[in-house]
């Protein structure tokens, strides 16, 4: 069973790559490559061809990508990367965060109605759905010389293999992808021809096999499939089938955007939106709420008050919220920040404090939406807190304020990564990758214990939220 594989998280703004033993699981190597984004008010765009570049400078990085036996990717959800007849961008690609689709999105709705949306394709398509991109992208004349469709990793997974190939959990993020493949009724509604997609494929299968020595990886090695971010990250945390499945453990994710989700066996279909109703990797469901607004408005807020981000203060009651991107969940696309109930004793700490509140409750008030739709409940398993601002004292506390429950802060990092390895671990070893996943034991770390639910918070919030919708841009 000893071996290398790597596992690569290309990300909005970065691409990571982890050399990993299959084995033991222990990091033998790690390789990052930034990005760039361009792009202001709602347009957020990339050019793909960095992310190639970036994979392979984080590729080598590891130093392990000559003894690599398999690789696979994990890649940013909804971006839509469109390709002229020899592969090359036709511009630049929008990321999952370019709002400006927000009006083509609402069109969409209006068009088949929520119920009809959910029912089909498991979710409520909004502006980062790759369907609403592409309807911007119509009606702006800018399809005209598009020979190929492809989400960020399918296009990062085609230049390693020479071949087209898609895969449920990204794929169920574009809003034409149904329960038993591409929704034709969806495509036909947007104007896309289905030969610009790639061809579905099996999970568990591989996508092919590296056609050159890309970053310094042999040629004919294995690449699987890959998958969106989260469901790479579920991989990574082990949840999932295979011996000793986990299904219902909620995970929330605290980095540029915000997530929650849990891997079920129900397959969700929310008509309120709120809820996406994403696929696992490797068969069940990923349903899961995003929020545009999470550490990085935080951060913002620590930078106008002057403060260490960790530098907040019990008690006041003024609330924020912090909805400087606009907002996906609540669906606010075209708002900004909200600060309210400042008196003349609040201090810079407890408005640091109001912030990090503002960016856990819309996330938190989405956990047991999140549970029901895909007919799970949490029992007494702890929230597994991951992404960059989980380490932070002040997240942590946050969140077992606001949830009232025990936190899990799992030790390994990269969870993309890690689970982009466990994929390709388990096409050398046969195992579903979320069982290779707990026999690396990649969840194991420190569990805080619950504290007293802060309701008088949660209700602050609510209120200002409900009252405020106008000026939020609702």
């Amino acid at each position: 069973m000893a071996g290398i594989v790597i596992g690569v998280d290309s990300s909005t703004q970065s691409t990571k790559a982890l050399a990993v033993d299959t084995a033991t699981g222990e990091v033998l190597g790690e390789g990052r490559a930034a990005h760039t984004v361009t792009g202001s008010g709602g347009a957020r765009e990339s050019d793909p061809r960095q992310w190639w570049q970036a994979l392979q400078d984080a590729v080598a990085g590891t130093g392990c990508a000559g003894r690599a036996e398999a690789l696979a990717i994990g890649g940013q959800q909804h971006g839509l990367v469109a390709l002229d007849a020899d592969g090359v961008p036709v511009h630049p690609a929008l990321l999952w965060n370019d709002t400006r689709s927000a009006g083509q999105a609402a069109a969409l709705v209006d068009e088949l109605g929520r119920e009809d949306w959910a029912r089909r394709t498991g979710s409520v398509p909004n502006a980062s759905f790759t369907v609403a991109k592409w309807a911007w992208l119509r009606d702006h004349g800018l399809t005209g010389r598009v020979a190929a469709v492809r989400l960020p990793h399918e296009y990062l997974t085609e230049r390693l293999t020479g071949r087209p190939a898609a895969e449920r959990s990204d794929a169920s993020g574009t809003g034409w992808w149904g329960e038993h493949g591409w929704d034709r009724g969806v495509l036909d509604l947007v104007g896309l021809d289905e030969a610009l997609l790639p061809p579905l494929a099996e999970p568990g299968t591989a996508a092919g096999e590296t056609t050159g020595p890309f970053g310094g990886l042999r040629p004919g090695i294995p690449v699987a499939l890959g998958a969106g971010d989260n469901a790479a990250a579920a991989l990574g945390l082990g949840l999932g089938g295979g011996t000793g499945a986990v299904h219902g453990q909620p995970a929330l994710s605290l980095g540029t955007s915000g997530t929650v989700y849990a891997v079920t066996r129900g397959r969700p279909a929310d008509p309120t939106g709120t809820v996406a109703g994403f696929a696992a990797a490797h068969g069940d469901w990923l349903p899961l709420a995003c929020t545009l607004n999470c550490t990085l408005a935080v951060d913002r807020f620590a930078t106008l008050l002057g403060r260490d981000r960790q530098a907040v203060e019990p008690g006041g009651e003024a609330v924020v919220l912090p909805f400087l991107d606009g907002e996906r969940t609540p669906a606010l696309p075209h708002a900004a920040g909200l600060v309210h109930g400042l008196r003349h004793d609040t201090t810079p700490g407890q408005l640091l404090q109001a912030a990090y509140d503002g960016a856990a409750y819309a996330l938190l008030a989405a956990l047991d939406l999140v549970l029901a739709a895909g007919s799970e409940t949490a029992g007494d398993a702890p929230l597994l807190l991951i992404g960059g601002g989980a380490r932070g004292r002040a997240w942590q506390d946050t969140v077992r304020r606001l949830s009232g429950r025990a936190v899990q802060v799992p030790a390994a990092g990269e969870l993309v990564a890690l689970g982009a390895a466990a994929q390709a671990a388990g096409l050398l070893t046969g195992e579903h990758p979320a069982e290779v996943a707990r026999r690396w034991d990649t969840a194991a770390g420190p569990v805080l214990d619950p504290v007293e639910k802060d309701e008088a918070a949660a209700a602050r919030i609510a209120a200002v939220l409900a009252a405020g919708a106008p000026l939020l841009g609702a």
